[in-house]
């Protein structure tokens, strides 16, 4: 899970996107990238850290250019401790290449030896977004042949990719001198939009991963891209679109609907927000077939994404709905913070509790989903150290039982508090009184009926379904002994690479 921007315009486009990544900053926390173009030539800032963190005002002003992309990364694929691998890539044939993903390849280990045995290509880093982008310039490089580029030739180039990539990806990618193209897999399971929107210079072209980045910047939402639809937008700011994929059909991520999107985002024609709402509704039967509802004193949510669910479970309920926990907005999302060790450590530094609405109560905690359980497991003694009587728990999402390879960090069964239990022995586990999950069918007919026109969702770490249909235990093995997201692999946190090779910060930067 990542979030990119990518934008064409007749000003300036460095502050712009900035802004967008600051409203996608929930999507990715590791590292921060911005690339724009001025006349023919590239200029680059990234680094890990936060958006805020990463750009200062001389790097700012080191970003030229009407043109441009940007990228906040979380990272399921590569090493989530090398600033070698934040987005955005760089290639310099043909014309010239940059390009932010978000997602994660299936078949990124076999593209890797694909490219280097077959079309000569050297990749240098363990991220399978660095794969994609050679796989994107071999495909733009064959269709074009020395000739000049045209639409037609960027989406022959984009049909080549659908050939060649299994997994997802939603894609940003710039062409020196020529414009922007945008992509999303043909299952859709990433999110992409377009919108558009003046400035003082003109009309403005402008993609992201939610809708928010366009209307938080003062941009009009236009339409979610298609899956296996390419979008190319010239330097003039016309947009040039074709389906590109021979059977593409609409599953997307529905955890992005559970937890990953933000609240106020509109994906594939559903509201955010209004799904969690129609998640709360349907818990609420699965409540009251666990635990009477007059043995429950309040709900309170389990900060911030449960919220929506929980206060319909309330009201629904007849239940008082009470705040008994405070964020502390300044430490990271933790289910997105890299090694475990780390999560564990954040938990109560990230929540505090409002000890009277816990003291001599039964109250039932409303959590959006349940992964590892670690931060589940912590919050429940939190509220019996603040004095509650008994503790229910209660999920808007089914057990997560099954590894996510599409671009959430899930990746090993033995992570799962889920994986291989019963509900009574998750419930053990997390050390709760009661313990509610949503069930599986339950939760997709909430959502889907926002939008009765989708092929389905990919919910594979709750069903085990790979919509991709190339995704087998070996291949999740594979996935994961190729992940370098541990310290120990490349010594203490924080080392950089003294042979990284990337498109370097502009001087002064």
């Amino acid at each position: 899970m990542c979030g990119i921007v990518g934008i064409v315009s007749k000003a300036p486009v460095n502050q712009l996107i900035y802004d967008g990544l600051l409203l996608l900053q929930h999507r990715g926390q590791d590292a921060a990238g911005i690339v724009t173009q001025q006349g023919r030539k590239f200029y680059m800032h990234k680094a890990k850290g936060m958006v805020r963190d990463v750009f200062r005002t001389r790097n700012m002003r080191a970003l030229p250019g009407n043109v441009g992309l940007g990228q906040v990364r979380y990272p399921t694929a590569g090493n989530a401790f090398s600033e070698d691998e934040a987005q955005p890539f760089y290639v310099n044939a043909p014309f010239g290449l940059v390009l932010s993903h978000n997602g994660n390849l299936t078949n990124a280990a076999e593209l890797k030896a694909e490219l280097f045995n077959t079309d000569h290509r050297h990749i240098n880093t363990d991220s399978d977004s660095e794969v994609l982008l050679n796989v994107l310039a071999h495909e733009l490089e064959k269709t074009t042949r020395g000739l000049p580029l045209t639409p037609a030739d960027v989406f022959a180039a984009v049909r080549g990719v659908h050939k060649r990539v299994k997994g997802s990806y939603a894609v940003v990618a710039l062409i020196a001198g020529h414009g922007l193209l945008a992509f999303r897999d043909p299952f859709g399971i990433r999110p992409l939009c377009i919108g558009h929107g003046q400035n003082e210079g003109g009309a403005t072209v402008m993609v992201a991963s939610e809708s928010v980045a366009l209307e938080g910047t003062g941009y009009q939402f236009e339409r979610d891209i298609a899956p296996g639809e390419a979008v190319f937008v010239d330097m003039d700011g016309k947009v040039h679109a074709e389906q590109c994929a021979a059977n593409a059909r609409l599953y997307p991520c529905i955890f992005e609907f559970v937890y990953l999107a933000r609240p106020d985002s509109v994906m594939d024609g559903i509201s955010v927000y209004q799904a969690r709402l129609n998640l709360g509704e349907t818990l609420a039967k699965r409540v009251v077939s666990t635990v009477p509802p007059n043995e429950i004193d309040v709900i309170i949510p389990i900060p911030e994404s449960s919220r929506p669910s929980a206060t319909q479970l309330a009201h629904l309920l007849g239940i008082p709905y009470r705040e008994g926990f405070v964020k502390n907005r300044y430490v990271g999302r933790t289910f997105i913070m890299p090694g475990q060790g780390v999560r564990k450590k954040s938990v109560r530094q990230k929540l505090n509790v409002i000890a009277s609405e816990f003291k001599g109560r039964n109250v039932l905690l409303v959590d959006d989903s349940i992964v590892r359980g670690t931060t589940s497991r912590e919050i429940v003694q939190m509220a019996r150290d603040a004095g509650a009587r008994k503790v229910y728990l209660a999920s808007a999402a089914p057990p997560v039982r099954f590894p996510n390879v599409y671009g959430i960090d899930m990746p090993t069964p033995g992570e799962l508090v889920a994986h291989d239990r019963s509900i009574e022995e998750i419930r053990k586990v997390i050390g709760c009184d009661a313990l509610i999950y949503q069930d599986v069918e339950g939760m997709k007919r909430a959502i889907r009926s926002l939008n009765p026109e989708l092929d389905g969702f990919d919910a594979s770490c709750f069903d085990g379904v790979y919509v991709t249909g190339d995704v087998t235990a070996e291949t999740i093995a594979a996935m994961n002994s190729a992940r370098g997201d541990t310290a120990e692999k490349i010594g203490e946190e924080g080392d950089v690479d003294a042979s990284r090779l990337a498109l370097p910060n502009p001087e002064g930067a």
